[in-house]
């Protein structure tokens, strides 16, 4: 599973999915973090240089590029997560604390558990 999730300093979860600076691409398998890359986006800073059309294909390509299967964010709006959900990502929302965790947490309620506290589904 190829889960992406944006953070910040201290590998705290930023609560700005559109805007978010950094993000990290976990690679979990058989429930174990195989692979975590910290990439710097600059999703804020570039978000209002150009349209919001825009900065959702900015989004899109990334996702697609990194093989992302699942987004972990505390927020997200409508519009991102419809067109996630047409590329078949899978969107978690409500997400906070260590990252992490929180990526061990979706993965393994994908093995059927449930997630462990700073995760919930929207």
């Amino acid at each position: 599973m190829v889960v992406c999730v944006p953070v910040i300093h201290g590998n705290s979860i930023d609560p700005r999915w559109g805007r978010a600076e950094r993000l990290a691409i976990a690679e979990v398998e058989a429930g174990t973090i195989t692979r975590w890359q910290e990439l710097d986006v600059a999703w804020g800073t570039v978000r209002n240089t150009g349209s919001e059309r825009a900065h959702h294909a900015r989004v899109a390509r990334f996702i697609k590029e990194h093989n992302v299967e699942t987004v972990l964010a505390h927020h997200m709006g409508d519009d991102m997560q419809r067109i996630l959900g047409r590329m078949g990502v899978t969107v978690h929302l409500g997400a906070s604390g260590d990252a992490r965790q929180a990526v061990m947490a979706i993965a393994q309620k994908g093995d059927g558990q449930e997630p462990s506290q700073g995760v919930s589904d929207s």
